[in-house]
C-alpha cells in the first residue's frame, strides 16, 4: 500500500471508532496535518450527525467549514469527547512527536480538553524511542536566541524554521540530533525554558488509541 492508502485507512478506521458513538449535541476535536485531513473529508460524510468540530489550526478549520461542518472556538466548548489527529513520531506508551505541521501548541490544548486522544497514523511513524524526527519548540519571538541556547545545553540542536509563523504568531526551533528518553521529562523541562510556549512532546498527555495502518492493515493498540 502507498503511504496515502496508509493514511485513507487509518482515516477509515477513526470514522469506525467514533461513528457508533456520535450524537447530534458531538462536537469533535479535529487535528491538522495531511493524515487528519483524510480524516476531515471522511467526517464530512456524517456532518449531520454530530453539531461540529474544535480545529487546532486554521487550516482544518477552513477544511472543515469547505466541508459543511461548523466549527467552534474551544472557550465556548470546554471539553469534547474525542480528539483525532496524526503524529510525527509514536513510541510503545503512545507518546509522540507532533508539530511537523507547526500547529503543535493549538494541538496540545485540544488535546488536554479531550476525553479521549486517538491518534492515526502510518507504520512508519512507530519508533522504539523518539527523537529522529526533529522536535518542534514553539518560541515567543524576542525569545528565539536565548531558548536555542538553552536548548543546546540538553543536548539538541535547534534550528531556526525560517519563514514559518504560527498561527498564534510565533516562531518554531526545530531540535535535530536529540534522542529522548524519558519524554515525560524532558517535556516539562523544555517547557520551563522562559519564551517556550511548548513543545511537540506529548507525552504527559499521550494518546488513548493509536490506530496505526500498515500493508496488513489497521492495527488498533493501547498505550504499553
Amino acid at each position: 500500500m502507498t503511504q496515502d492508502e496508509l493514511k485513507d485507512a487509518v482515516a477509515a478506521a477513526a470514522i469506525d471508532e467514533i461513528a457508533p458513538h456520535l450524537e447530534r449535541d458531538t462536537i469533535l476535536g479535529i487535528g491538522t496535518g495531511s493524515t487528519a485531513n483524510r480524516f476531515i473529508d471522511r467526517l464530512a460524510r456524517l456532518r449531520d450527525d454530530f453539531m461540529g468540530a474544535v480545529a487546532s489550526s486554521e487550516a482544518s478549520a477552513e477544511r472543515l467549514r469547505g466541508h459543511g461542518i461548523e466549527v467552534f472556538e474551544l472557550n465556548s466548548v470546554g471539553t469534547v469527547p474525542y480528539y483525532i489527529d496524526g503524529a510525527d513520531e509514536v513510541n510503545a506508551h503512545l507518546h509522540m512527536i507532533k508539530g511537523g505541521g507547526a500547529a503543535l501548541t493549538r494541538e496540545k490544548i485540544v488535546a488536554a480538553c479531550a476525553e479521549r486522544f486517538i491518534c492515526i497514523a502510518d507504520a512508519s511513524k512507530r519508533v522504539e524511542r523518539l527523537g529522529d524526527f526533529p522536535l518542534p519548540v514553539e518560541v515567543i519571538p524576542m525569545a528565539r536566541s536565548y531558548v536555542a541556547r538553552e536548548l543546546v545545553k540538553l543536548g539538541a540542536d535547534p534550528v531556526y524554521r525560517e519563514g514559518v509563523i504560527t498561527d498564534n504568531g510565533n516562531r518554531i526551533l526545530d531540535c535535530f540530533e536529540f534522542m529522548i528518553d524519558d519524554p515525560v521529562a524532558m517535556e516539562a523541562r523544555i517547557n520551563a525554558i522562559v519564551g517556550v510556549v511548548t513543545n511537540g512532546l506529548f507525552a504527559a498527555r499521550g494518546a488513548d488509541v493509536l490506530l496505526l495502518g500498515s500493508d496488513t492493515g489497521v492495527e488498533r493498540l493501547t498505550p504499553a
